[in-house]
């Protein structure tokens, strides 16, 4: 199924929806320069993104240098330095990673006026990389972790973001700008985090590609933290290949976009985990028909095991706070700049700006953390023993080891995107149970579309054992292949106007 077109901004389209590694061979061929790309998708951004009658609210800065960013690098291709395989091609980076010159906010108003003195280690690295750094998104406020009755996509500082296949629907969180804004063509490459579901909920909400890596192969130095041992970066894009050449970047290597396209869906053995299905009959019907697909194209499905009952929230709620004050206060004690220097202070600053701040929701997560006593605290080390020994022990190893010939669990993301609700909060529709285990151990996860649920796009994850990415994404390019999820106006957004009533 193909959702119609109606782009709001035409001359650029075709550009807008092709791959970060397409666009790669068009610059390494001549047919273009990073210059005409990165004007053209400056001229998109402020058509789609601003006021108007699409105004989808992804990106919160773009770059003043962003032009003489591709001029550098066009310059050093031509004098025959090229940097590596995605050398001219533009990102977007979520506003939780320092980026020199940026806001780095996190989406909160506390650290408006205080913008980034630095760049974040993997932000050197997609420079290093060749990429220009476009701008940066929107994202959830404090990356989700402010309130349980948050709406995914709204920050103080950026505002609410829509999904362009139907704007008054929600971009999923946290990293909802990132998602947003590679499914709207406004960038073919984002970086968004993850502690849990961050990156593989708006990549399935938006019907894009989304890795979360293994918790420690990418440095999150001048990220704004919530948890060492949950955060991570991670690339969205257009196709599993394009996702392999932003990890590669991202980690400074080559392997991973060397694996794809190394597998043939013979040699696959997936393990199905129906245990988490997510509960809403149409995504799990397209679920369903994906794994017959797979099947029919000659991959191994067998029943993998998984605990249905989804985990008690409580034990890695109290795990995610603790680390939150310890990590945060740290992380607020040396970043440069005047303002808040603790979570205490957050806390009294969105008190003190509540008109602004706590209109919509409240902050009882971030009153519960300063309350935990952190890594000290008495439920922190019952908390993560109990949360490794419920993920690890209980489902993800007990999978593995059943069968330990698949290459990866697969089970269905997310339901359809829901209406977003400022006054009510969230509306999960279902979906997520594939998400606490592996965000827990620290196990990566990719995510891909998988089809439509009227008119909106629902995605699958596939799950594997730690630091086997470059095994992921050659299965996940596989998977992809056997779907079809690369037509040609497949992943094109429909930019529904919301609807009345």
């Amino acid at each position: 199924m193909t959702a119609a077109l109606a782009d709001p901004h035409p001359a650029t389209a075709d550009l807008a929806y092709t791959d970060a590694s397409a666009l790669a061979r068009d610059l390494a061929s001549g047919r273009t320069s990073s210059v005409a790309v990165v004007r053209a998708l400056l001229d998109r951004i402020a058509a789609v993104d601003g006021p108007g009658d699409v105004a989808l609210g992804a990106v919160i800065a773009v770059c003043p240098d962003a032009v003489e960013q591709a001029e550098r690098l066009d310059a050093e291709r031509a004098a025959g330095q090229v940097r590596g395989p995605l050398h001219g091609v533009p990102v977007l980076v979520k506003d939780n990673v320092e980026v020199l010159g940026m806001p780095a906010t996190a989406g909160s108003l506390a650290l408006a006026g205080r913008p980034a003195q630095r760049d974040a280690p993997i932000v050197a690295r997609l420079r290093d990389a060749g990429l220009v750094v476009l701008g940066v998104t929107n994202l959830s406020e404090w990356a989700n972790i402010r309130s349980h009755r948050s709406t995914s996509g709204w920050s103080a500082y950026g505002g609410l973001t829509g999904n362009p296949w139907a704007l008054d629907r929600s971009a999923g969180g946290s990293s909802s700008g990132s998602g947003a804004a590679v499914a709207a063509g406004l960038a073919p490459l984002a970086i968004g985090t993850e502690t849990d579901g961050s990156i593989t909920c708006p990549s399935s909400l938006n019907g894009i590609v989304g890795l979360k890596p293994t918790v420690g192969l990418v440095p999150t130095d001048g990220i704004v933290p919530i948890s060492a041992s949950q955060d991570m970066p991670g690339p969205l894009g257009r196709s599993v290949l394009d996702v392999a050449l932003g990890l590669d970047a991202l980690a400074g290597t080559a392997q991973y976009a060397d694996a794809v396209g190394s597998r043939v869906a013979a040699s696959v053995r997936l393990g199905v985990a129906d245990g988490w299905l997510s509960g809403h009959p149409e995504t799990d019907q397209v679920f369903l028909a994906s794994t017959q697909r797979l099947f029919e194209s000659g991959m191994t499905l067998v029943t993998s095991s998984v605990t249905a009952t989804p985990f008690l929230d409580d034990p890695e709620l109290n795990v995610l706070l603790a680390e939150l004050v310890d990590d945060l206060d740290a992380y607020l004690a040396a970043r440069p700049g005047e303002g808040v220097r603790s979570l205490a202070d957050v806390v009294a600053f969105n008190r003190d700006h509540a008109a602004e701040e706590l209109r919509w929701f409240g902050q009882e997560f971030l009153e519960q953390a300063l309350d935990t006593g952190g890594r000290a605290g008495e439920k922190y080390a019952e908390s993560r023993a109990e949360c490794l020994r419920w993920a690890v022990e209980e489902n993800l190893q007990r999978a593995f080891d059943a069968d330990p010939d698949i290459d990866a669990l697969v089970a269905p993301a997310y339901a359809p995107a829901w209406k977003s609700d400022l006054t009510n909060g969230d509306q999960f529709a279902g979906g997520g149970n594939a998400s606490p285990a592996p965000s827990i151990a620290g196990w990566p996860v990719l995510a891909l579309p998988m089809g439509f649920v009227d008119g909106l796009p629902v995605g699958l994850v596939l799950i594997g054992r730690p630091h086997s990415e470059a095994s992921l994404l050659a299965v996940g390019e596989a998977v992809e292949r056997a779907l079809g999820t690369r037509a040609d106006g497949y992943a094109r957004p429909s930019f529904r106007a919301p609807s009345r009533g």
